[in-house]
């Protein structure tokens, strides 16, 4: 009750007037909860006092994410490049690889969800549609949009502590069909608590023969709520599926064979595409028979990880899209994974977009078809 859909981009989002209320998108992004990211550069003292595996991304609440914020004031890093180090903006996995699609991939992509009628949820909304996303899906609920603090530390690596429990969220049966219609691809970020709308999108998506995409998000995620997990991957309905190194070891945690080409090797058995990003290790994925491992890029000018499996994905469903190879799908995620971590936060910011095409055009990859 009380959940609208989301009005077509007016001016006051930033963005561009939507010419349907549900015009089709190649890459449809299922966020179920709108989420600002409010990422810092801070000191390992503080690091030490928040609760939880550092590197890891552990659910609190309000009281709490308003604790760190406070804390966070007086444990942070500045540099003369960037005196400012707080930044606040849309976030979320599904949100940055999205935003990334359309902003520098120049994929129509767009995403399906809700958010607040608050200033976060706003915020939100004028970021996303700013930068090309279709948010035609978007309900505008009331209540309070989603936030999260991502803490970098001085070498670059993020821990990060989201608050979604009164949080808006689009419900399992506000779903349609026609949603879903037009569309090549579904993204989707794995979480216990979401289970209900995740389900409820691949059910329809596969209605549609929409191809779907997953995220395993945390190895905290895949160790606590690993048995809901094995079930979506042995549905078959995964198609493609992304880990991380730590995520990949989880899954297979008690297992004789307990390493990345291990994990692969499992996730290849349930989805055509599987993927495991390695950070500056690279890369490796599998599809078929064949298996690729691609070299990272940009490791040495990394400021913070924050976004950079997000934005890898990115790359690779633009190269999925553009029916490149394998290992092209690869090198193209690498391009895109290394332009983010040059810079502090999830969004890649112009200059490092102009990187990642110099990178693509000497690697001899497609650049993107960008309008305007």
């Amino acid at each position: 009750m009380g959940a609208e859909q989301f009005p077509p981009q007016s001016a006051a989002a930033g963005g561009g007037i939507q010419k349907s209320v549900t015009s089709p998108v190649t890459i449809l992004g299922l966020q179920p909860a709108a989420l600002v990211d409010h990422v810092a550069r801070v000191d390992w003292s503080l690091l030490d006092r928040v609760p939880g595996d550092r590197g890891g991304s552990i659910p609190v609440a309000y009281d709490e994410l308003e604790h760190i914020l406070n804390e966070v004031k007086t444990h942070v890093l500045s540099t003369p490049e960037d005196p400012s180090p707080v930044k606040t903006n849309a976030g979320g996995s599904v949100a940055n690889t999205i935003r990334g699609l359309a902003s520098g991939f120049g994929v129509s992509s767009g995403v399906i969800g809700a958010c607040g009628d608050d200033e976060q949820g706003r915020l939100f909304v004028s970021n996303m549609s700013s930068r090309g996303v279709n948010l035609s899906r978007l309900r505008m609920t009331k209540g309070p949009t989603g936030q999260c603090v991502c803490l970098v530390d001085a070498l670059g690596n993020r821990t990060m502590r989201p608050c979604l429990s009164c949080a808006v969220k689009i419900q399992a049966d506000e779903l349609r069909r026609d949603d879903f219609k037009g569309s090549k691809w579904l993204v989707l970020r794995y979480a216990a608590f979401n289970l209900e709308v995740i389900r409820a999108a691949i059910r329809f998506a596969k209605q549609e023969k929409v191809l779907v995409s997953l995220d395993l998000a945390s190895f905290e995620m895949v160790r606590n709520f690993k048995a809901p997990l094995m079930e979506l991957l042995k549905s078959g309905d995964i198609d493609l599926c992304f880990a991380n190194e730590d995520e990949a070891m989880e899954l297979l945690r008690g297992e004789r064979d307990c390493n990345p080409e291990a994990a692969l090797n499992f996730l290849a058995k349930h989805c055509q595409w599987a993927v495991v990003t390695l950070g500056s290790k690279g890369s490796m994925a599998k599809h078929g028979n064949e298996v690729v491992r691609v070299p990272a890029i940009g490791e040495s000018m990394a400021v913070d990880a924050t976004g950079a499996g997000d934005l890898f994905a990115s790359g690779f469903l633009y190269g999925l899209v553009k029916e490149l190879s394998l290992e092209d799908c690869c090198r193209v995620g690498s391009c895109s994974g290394g332009c983010v971590i040059r810079s502090l936060g999830g969004e890649v910011t112009l200059e490092n977009w102009q990187w990642m095409y110099k990178q693509m055009q000497i690697k001899g990859l497609p650049l993107p078809n960008l309008k305007g």
